[in-house]
């Protein structure tokens, strides 16, 4: 058999939508998944004759040209949890209740709201995820007192939090109590500690782009299904960028 029609075992699950390759990997750690019946080893490879299963379920291959792949923005509202835990309450896939199994790009923790791509392409997550691709995000930021130039100027420059130093970003105030804010990066809660840090509160925060998707008019709550221009542009954009083992 061909090297080229084998593919790794976790990149075939997460191919399906199914999860990601690190969680593929931890299924195939717990012995939760089997190729012909029989429990493969980390680094397996998947033929095109070979029959996957996790937790004794048959998943199918992906098509070769991902025609059967769901790529979606979502708006999400403020209470939505970015998790595919569905015993999780206020869940992000039963806010959707999209009749295909998909994920969540990153996240938004639950306070925040807005833009948020959901899909069922495990590969392209895997490399709009890594942070060195330097895909950006905007932000729109309310904070809890008048911003000063100096927070601009430090906020802008970086921050130390999390035991490292945030990149520098472009940051612009908006209003007395309110600025943008775009990042290459995506720590936990990165800009709510970077504005705790300089002794800050944020009050609301809103996520209004992705690289090159914007709401576009969605109300909270609402999603809609990436255009073909979109699509083209999105996986142009990642065409080259590195993506986990």
């Amino acid at each position: 058999m061909s090297e080229n029609t084998l593919k790794r075992l976790n990149k075939y699950i997460s191919d399906t939508g199914l999860c990601s390759r690190r969680e593929a990997d931890k299924l195939i750690e717990q012995n939760r998944v089997t190729i012909n019946d029989k429990a493969p080893e980390l680094g397996t490879k998947v033929g095109p004759n070979d029959k996957v299963k996790v937790d004794g379920k048959v998943i199918g291959a992906v098509a070769a040209d991902k025609s059967d792949r769901v790529y979606i923005v979502y708006n999400k509202p403020i209470g939505i949890t970015c998790t595919t835990e569905r015993h999780v309450k206020g869940n992000i896939i039963d806010a959707i209740a999209h009749k295909s199994r998909i994920f969540p790009v990153g996240r938004l923790d639950k306070p925040s709201e807005g833009l948020i791509i959901l899909t069922s392409d495990g590969d392209i997550v895997n490399k709009i995820l890594r942070a060195e691709n330097a895909h950006d995000k905007e932000y729109e930021v309310t904070v809890n007192q008048p911003i000063s130039e100096r927070f601009v100027k430090r906020m802008s420059r970086g921050v130390p939090i999390l035991g490292t130093v945030t990149k520098p970003c472009v940051v612009k105030p908006t209003g007395k109590n309110k600025f943008t804010i775009i990042l290459t990066q995506g720590l936990n809660r990165q800009i709510r500690r970077m504005c705790e840090f300089l002794g800050y509160e944020v009050t609301r925060l809103k996520r209004t782009r992705i690289m090159h998707l914007e709401l576009s008019g969605l109300r909270p709550g609402q999603w809609r299904n990436l255009t073909e221009k979109e699509l083209t542009t999105l996986q142009n954009a990642v065409r080259h960028s590195s993506k986990t083992a």
